[in-house]
């Protein structure tokens, strides 16, 4: 095992107490404290737009810290420089409780630290591998986000506790004390890593020959220039959805149709660019029809943290229990699964003959958000129906979300890093970040669809609450996409590329 994953894992356990540190107890201080001026009847929705707008702005910034990391800095420099931003926004949040434009300052930095060095921390763990001991790789990573949970488990316990005796200035302090000892423990390691250089701006890397392909004939041209007009009627749905939804629509539109342009003629790129550029880039644009399919599970996840929050608030509980320290269930069983699977599940059906192949643990744990979500919406009816629901039942989809979860985003972060093209591993991982930015966009599209009053009487036409309806939709939106991803895995050409 290299010396120097020790230093790695030490800082990511301190980086994701202080991440959900702070992220878990934001929906119950938006709700409690800096949004009260908001009339109460509104305030649940705009708890959750907030809250799902700076988790969408965490997982946008990994483009531009991969990107800096793969042009410019290296993986090591950007990962230190933007830790220190990191830094920055905890204190933000610690000093300006009571400011709104001081406190969302705050958010600001976090999400464009936290963002920023997201999809370079994982791809700098891959980057001290090599050919020669790949086998340890994927233990190092689910060891990777074994501690990861591990932060995560005692955040979700403490921080609402210490939100409630002490305050927000302690709550939101002690999460900034573990990011600082977070960026020392990562910069003790400097002289042990591996430090793989950024790679020089290069005629035939990814955007030239997409460039290349789009420009290679009508098709392509046409369907950017539909990415164009389609962008800005998002745009012009600002007002409706909000400006941070519309720019992620946007975003959304103006890749997946110039993606769409590329495929279809970067055959047409082979007369400018080598073939190895031109493979390369039809093994990524693969990659990312894989990403696109897995955004539905994250729309479904990370409203465990609002959502779910804000159900259990209407559900029977000690005096003593917060709300939000159910999330700490999450991280608890994820400690609990990935030695179970390793050790156990794995090996058991390896034995009974069934290879469970990474695309195959994925799609499994997009199919289990969904079931969780059915669950979770059944527990809503009975709520709704005025029936005492205790908070124990939500034991229950925490279970099945946390299995998803494990086949998911474990697999998932050794996945994206050994498809990526040698030059492209940043970015890659960035893309797989943005995939959460995708699912959350969902849910910000959702939450403003149902504003609408036509909507909401279709809706209570069903006979179903809102609230309800939604988690049914969820549910659907992902045993939908599971099957679409099983189809699509079939075909999929699994590649290895780890360094020499």
């Amino acid at each position: 095992m290299p010396p120097q994953i020790p230093f790695i894992i030490a800082n990511e356990g301190c980086e994701r107490f202080s991440f959900y540190g702070m992220r878990n107890i934001l929906t119950v201080f938006l709700m409690s404290s800096l949004l009260l001026a908001v009339p109460e009847h509104l305030r649940k929705g705009e708890a959750k737009e907030v809250f799902h707008t700076f988790v969408i702005g965490v997982y946008f910034f990994p483009l531009l810290g991969g990107w800096l990391a793969d042009r410019f800095f290296g993986k090591y420099r950007t990962i230190l420089w933007l830790s220190l931003v990191y830094c920055a926004g905890h204190a933000c949040l610690a000093i300006f409780e009571s400011s709104i434009k001081g406190f969302y300052t705050g958010l600001f930095l976090i999400a464009l630290g936290s963002g920023g060095i997201k999809p370079l921390v994982s791809s700098f763990i891959g980057d001290q591998f090599d050919k020669s001991n790949r086998s340890l790789a994927q233990k190092v990573f689910d060891a990777f986000y074994w501690i990861i949970n591990f932060g995560s488990f005692f955040a979700s316990l403490l921080m609402p506790i210490f939100l409630d005796k002490f305050g927000a200035s302690v709550a939101f302090g002690i999460p900034g004390v573990l990011m600082a000892i977070a960026t020392l423990c990562f910069w003790s390691g400097r002289k042990k890593y591996v430090h793989l250089p950024p790679t020089a701006k290069n005629p035939h890397g990814f955007l030239p020959v997409v460039r290349t392909a789009l420009g290679a004939g009508p098709q392509g041209k046409a369907l950017a220039g539909l990415g164009l007009v389609l962008s800005l009627g998002a745009l012009a749905l600002t007002p409706q959805i909000g400006i941070v939804a519309a720019l992620c629509l946007v975003l959304v539109l103006s890749l997946g149709l110039a993606g769409i342009g590329a495929w279809i003629q970067l055959e047409r790129a082979r007369a400018v660019h080598p073939a190895e550029a031109v493979d390369g880039v039809r093994a990524v644009l693969r990659l990312l029809v894989l990403f696109a399919l897995v955004t539905p599970f994250w729309s479904l996840f990370d409203q465990k943290a609002s959502t779910w929050v804000l159900q259990a608030d209407q559900m029977v509980k000690p005096e003593w229990f917060k709300s939000s320290m159910m999330q700490a269930l999450n991280p608890a069983l994820v400690m609990i699964l990935i030695p179970f699977n390793n050790l156990l599940l794995y090996p058991l059906l390896k034995r009974m003959g069934l290879r469970l192949t990474a695309l195959r643990r994925m799609g499994a744990g997009i199919a289990m958000s969904g079931l969780a979500w059915i669950v979770v919406g059944g527990l809503q009816l009975w709520i709704d129906d005025k029936h005492a629901v205790s908070i124990v039942w939500q034991v229950l989809p925490y279970a099945i979300l946390t299995l998803g979860e494990v086949l998911v985003s474990t697999t998932g972060l050794e996945f994206a890093y050994s498809q990526a093209p040698l030059a492209m591993k940043g970015v890659i991982m960035s893309f797989w970040s943005l995939s959460v930015t995708i699912g959350n966009l969902w849910v910000l599209l959702s939450n403003s669809s149902v504003k609408s009053e036509a909507v909401t009487a279709q809706i209570a036409s069903t006979g179903l609450s809102v609230t309800a309806f939604q988690m049914f939709f969820f549910a659907g939106f992902a045993l939908v996409a599971a099957l679409v991803f099983a189809l699509y895995a079939r075909s999929y050409r699994m590649l290895n590329n780890y360094r020499a």
